[in-house]
C-alpha cells in the first residue's frame, strides 16, 4: 500500500488522538471535511487503521502489577503453537502474546491486581499449560516509555 503525506499525516494525528473529530483532522491536514473522511473511510478498508480505544491507566483501574513471562515450549509445531496461542487468548490478564524467534518460544504481557494474583495467573493457568516447558517471570518495577501504535515515516 502507498500512502502519500496527507494519508501519513492522518495516521499519525489519528494514532495520537482517536477522538478527534474529522472537522479537526480535515483542518489539521489541510483538506475540506468530505475528502478528508473518504480518505479515513479508505485507510480503515485497507487495513491500515484496525480500530479505535481508549488507553487506559491499568493501576487506576486496580492493576498495578505488570509482569513480563518468557516461555518456552516443548514442541513448535505449528499445532502446538496454535494451541498455545488460542489457550493465552481465553485468560483476560495477559494482555500481549508475541511469538518469537530465538531460544524463547513466547513473551507475555500479564497485568495483575496484587502479587497473590499474578502467582494464581502463573500457577494455575501458565504453568501448568499444556506443552509449556518453562516460564521465566521478570516484575515491572517502573516504566519509562510506553508509546501506543507505530512510528508513522515520512514518505520516502
Amino acid at each position: 500500500m502507498a500512502f502519500d503525506r496527507i494519508d501519513r499525516q492522518i495516521l499519525e494525528l489519528l494514532q495520537d488522538d482517536g477522538r478527534m473529530t474529522n472537522v479537526d483532522l480535515a483542518e489539521r491536514v489541510g483538506l475540506t471535511a468530505p475528502p478528508c473522511l473518504r480518505r479515513v473511510r479508505a485507510l480503515e478498508e485497507q487495513g491500515a487503521i484496525k480500530g479505535y480505544h481508549a488507553s487506559l491507566d491499568a493501576a487506576t483501574l486496580g492493576y498495578p502489577i505488570t509482569v513480563f513471562a518468557l516461555v518456552s515450549l516443548r514442541s513448535q509445531a505449528e499445532q502446538d503453537l496454535a494451541a498455545f496461542e488460542d489457550y493465552i487468548a481465553t485468560i483476560p490478564e495477559i494482555r500481549e502474546c508475541h511469538m518469537l524467534n530465538g531460544e524463547i518460544d513466547f513473551i507475555l504481557k500479564i497485568v495483575a491486581t496484587d502479587l497473590k494474583a499474578f502467582q494464581e495467573i502463573l500457577t494455575t493457568h501458565l504453568t501448568p499449560a499444556p506443552n509449556v516447558a518453562s516460564v521465566k517471570t521478570s516484575l515491572t518495577i517502573r516504566t519509562a516509555k510506553s508509546l501506543p501504535g507505530i512510528p508513522v515515516l515520512a514518505e520516502d
